[in-house]
């Protein structure tokens, strides 16, 4: 299998040009690649928590489905470790619908017969993306009031994994 590109590739916004539709003539990109986003909502779904902390991202930009999964899996693993199954409510509030697309370029002796180059370069899905605005929130934790702390430091997991600046606000 093909390594990923780095992430600087696809960070920043462009114009979407990826239509999906239910009408397969009026797609622009035939195949989207499947999210390895397993779960949206995790831990304890019908407690309604008191405390809520958001994660909110500081810039606008693209976040692959492989980052969100890995900052969604070290955030739930940190949160059942120290609350447990059920003390807590993590959901992640983006979605990855852009189509991620790549025009990939032979090298070498005689490349030339076998790319045409930057013509007809729509390029094939590799990956998909969620398009995130400046002060978007990103993930949401829901405890209880004296369980704030171990959620702030999953969080700042989380931060660590997501390629901008964050930041951990309280909602009340």
């Amino acid at each position: 299998m093909v390594k990923l590109r780095k992430g600087v590739s696809y960070r920043f916004l462009e114009r979407p040009y990826t239509r999906k539709s239910k009408y397969r003539k009026l797609n622009y990109v035939r195949a989207s690649p499947v999210s390895k986003i397993v779960r949206y909502d995790m831990g304890n779904l019908s407690k309604q928590f008191p405390y809520q902390l958001d994660v909110l991202a500081m810039d606008s930009l693209q976040l692959r489905h492989n980052a969100l999964e890995s900052a969604r899996l070290t955030c739930n693993r940190s949160l059942e470790k120290n609350l447990g199954k059920f003390g807590f409510y993590l959901k992640l509030r983006v979605y990855p619908h852009h189509v991620l697309r790549e025009n990939p370029l032979a090298t070498g002796a005689g490349a030339d017969r076998l790319s045409t180059g930057m013509a007809r370069a729509f390029g094939k899905p590799v990956g998909i993306a969620a398009r995130v605005k400046k002060g978007q929130t990103i993930f949401s934790v829901r405890v209880e009031k004296q369980h704030a702390d171990m959620a702030k430091k999953a969080l700042q997991r989380i931060k660590h994994k997501i390629p901008c600046q964050c930041k951990i606000v309280e909602v009340q």
